[in-house]
């Protein structure tokens, strides 16, 4: 939060200055009053001078509307745009962590813990600048003219009002945990909502509205249970206050009084100690409010910042790759999930640059592991990663994954335009280049005729579009970035013979020229490329040209002739 406003030091100077000046002129208008209830009360009213306290009194009330109005519209400037900050260094912080972090935490909570801890810095700032700042104004204003009044009363002010906040401030640290609890679940429920809204095809298919309604509303019943907690200590806290106060403010107006009727004070000074006593107990109820949910949205946004800002897994050095011809080799590498399940062990593998090379092997082998390593979603445990002989561990993560060219099972496309989608894979990129790129990608006649063709909003993760005509955008994205390198993760095995007839000339002409790995369900999809990699339990128990790995008979050939071996390929290369 610090940080922030040093960010902006003048800004928030201002701000503070401003509602300080606005706070004094409120203490200084009571004592305005103090001043023309002195010049009335006495015998002679024609003579009576109560001109001048009477245009000080106006002028300091017309003086802290100013000052309130201007630092209201410097606060909207400074306190929207540190919050700007916050959720966008948030953000930048988040996509840092490695895929694993995302498949261990609710996306949909992840991101309502982003909104929900700038809003809770929203309210935390305006809660210091406007709720707290004036109450500890009125505090110090009032110490100072109760000094001119009685010293003792100045005295007792700061006894009672020290007291209060020890007593509620305590109060809200205890309670802090309530509170914490209660984002928590928040932040949980705001996933869980993510999920099923994003499930819903799935929730219609099996009929589960009511379960599934029934599963919400059990652990909406815990949110509401946790803030029930939460709002109740508040409660709590402000019953505590106000009797405390109530006290404070009876004792200073009969003492006041008690002085007046023995000739200590005037009448003004009775008026003022009222004013003020009652300005001291309206501010600090709003001032022990403030502090106690200030309190608890600093827990919010502490529940958030150990979950967001977790360390990052993975390191990622200054230092750019620098691609020479594009070779990769695995060399030695290590590497075992989360839960100590082994996945590689001293595994070796060298793809000379240009070379096509598939990956091929039953489910568990490693393929998508291996796919993962090379784009450095997760790091190795021992051995490295090397692309032209730099370990890619040693590079920054950007500038690795700016030689890769990735094509997925499903290509992940925004609710933007298509053009947008496609320009995701260079984003300098004219709309000439975007549509070259798609004419490659045979998507540029679908493209022409949606009705706004380009333009043409997509939907949440492309569900206007058909599955083929997304994998096409993907296709397009990957020949716009133009990258040496080419990863192929599954990209023909969702669609149906047509479509993957079209995609698969579409990534036939992608490959020209580059180095392609490529792992496959579809063996027939492979017949083309220089080589074949088979994986076993995490180990490479085939390596040849396809032609030969169907006649050596092992289990490349077992695979092929479990898929059936009247697939129509070109002549394998031997």
């Amino acid at each position: 939060m610090w940080h922030y406003v040093t960010r902006r030091p003048w800004q928030f100077g201002g701000i503070f200055f401003l509602i300080a000046a606005a706070s004094g002129c409120g203490v200084a208008v009571q004592y305005g009053m103090k001043l023309l209830v002195d010049a009335m009360a006495t015998d002679d009213r024609a003579g009576a001078n109560v001109w001048y306290p009477l245009g000080v009194f106006i002028g300091l009330i017309v003086l802290e509307n100013i000052f309130w109005r201007l630092s209201g519209w410097a606060g909207c400037r400074t306190v929207i745009a540190s919050c700007v900050d916050l959720r966008v260094d948030l953000f930048r912080y988040l996509t840092g962590h490695p895929m694993r972090y995302f498949s261990e935490n609710f996306a949909g909570a992840l991101g309502n813990r982003i909104t929900a801890t700038s809003k809770a810095a929203e309210g935390i700032y305006g809660s210091l600048a406007w709720r707290i700042m004036p109450p500890c104004v009125d505090f110090v204003g009032a110490v100072l003219v109760l000094f001119t009044v009685h010293w003792y009363m100045a005295v007792a002010l700061i006894f009672f009002v020290a007291l209060v906040a020890g007593i509620i401030v305590g109060f809200g640290i205890r309670g802090r945990h309530k509170h914490q609890r209660y984002a928590a679940q928040s932040a949980r429920v705001g996933g869980e909502l993510v999920d099923v809204v994003t499930n819903v095809w799935t929730i219609k298919a099996f009929s589960a509205r009511e379960r599934e309604a029934q599963r919400l509303s059990t652990e909406i019943g815990i949110e509401a249970k946790a803030h029930r907690r939460s709002w109740m200590y508040l409660e709590k806290a402000r019953v505590i206050h106000d009797i405390c106060l109530a006290l404070m403010a009876g004792g200073m107006l009969i003492w006041s009084v008690v002085l007046w009727r023995a000739g200590s004070v005037t009448p003004g000074d009775v008026v003022l100690v009222s004013t003020l006593t009652f300005r001291i107990l309206n501010g600090s109820r709003e001032l022990a409010l403030a502090l106690v949910e200030a309190v608890q949205q600093l827990g919010a946004i502490s529940d958030t910042l150990k979950i967001v800002l977790a360390p990052h897994a993975l390191d990622d050095p200054e230092p750019q790759i620098t691609l020479q011809e594009g070779t990769i080799e695995f060399n030695k590498v290590a590497f075992n999930y989360p839960d100590g399940r082994r996945v590689f062990e001293q595994f070796n593998l060298f793809v000379p640059a240009g070379q096509k090379i598939g990956i091929v092997g039953p489910s568990g082998a490693g393929k998508s592991t291996l796919i993962q390593l090379i784009q450095r979603l997760d790091d190795v445990q021992g051995g490295c990663v090397m692309i032209d002989g730099q370990d890619i561990s040693d590079v920054s993560q950007d500038s690795l994954r700016n030689l890769l060219a990735v094509v997925p099972q499903e290509a992940a496309l925004f609710n933007r335009t298509i053009l947008e989608n496609i320009r995701y894979g260079r984003p300098d990129a004219t709309d000439e280049e975007v549509v070259a790129a798609a004419r490659h990608a045979y998507c540029d006649t679908f493209i022409r005729e949606l009705p706004k063709g380009y333009e043409t909003m997509v939907g949440e993760r492309g569900v206007m579009l058909s599955g083929g005509q997304r994998q096409r955008l993907g296709i397009a994205r990957a020949f716009l970035k133009n990258a040496p390198i080419l990863i192929l993760d599954e990209a023909t095995s969702a669609l149906d013979t047509h479509s993957e007839a079209e995609i698969q000339a579409a990534l036939n002409d992608l490959m020209q020229g580059r180095t392609v790995l490529a792992v496959a369900h579809r063996l027939s999809t492979l017949m083309g490329f220089d080589r074949i990699i088979v994986m076993q339990h995490g180990v490479i128990v085939e390596d040849d040209s396809p032609g030969n790995l169907l006649t050596a008979g092992g289990l490349f050939a077992s695979l092929w002739q479990i898929q059936g071996a009247s697939f129509k390929h070109e002549p394998p290369r031997a």
